[in-house]
């Protein structure tokens, strides 16, 4: 009887507390596809940060300074490329437009 009875008192504070903060209860300002993907973007960008850092002291130590310009150059432009593409996107949108009329 007593299993019953706090059941019973839970789902009633339950529908206590929905009755008193429905706001909080049912808002639709959290988007976890948009907080996902933020995350993510961040831990990706740190990842390839450690490569190029890896990558650019191999050729360091190697005493290949033509070859660490042209890779750090190439890795400046594919990070520009990922991780900025609504930018890229909206200058191709705008020389397009300048193109194309």
């Amino acid at each position: 009887m007593t299993h019953r009875r706090n059941k019973l008192a839970l789902c009633l504070l339950v529908i206590v507390a929905l009755l008193a903060f429905p706001a909080a209860a049912f808002a639709s300002g959290n988007d976890v596809g948009k907080n996902v993907a933020t995350l993510l973007k961040g831990y990706a960008s740190e990842l390839y940060g450690g490569i190029v850092a890896v990558v650019s002291l191999m050729f360091l130590v190697n005493r290949r300074y033509t070859e660490l310009a042209v890779f750090l150059f190439a890795a400046i432009v594919v990070a520009w490329m990922v991780f900025a593409s609504s930018d890229i996107a909206t200058a191709a949108e705008a020389i397009g437009k300048q193109i194309f009329g």
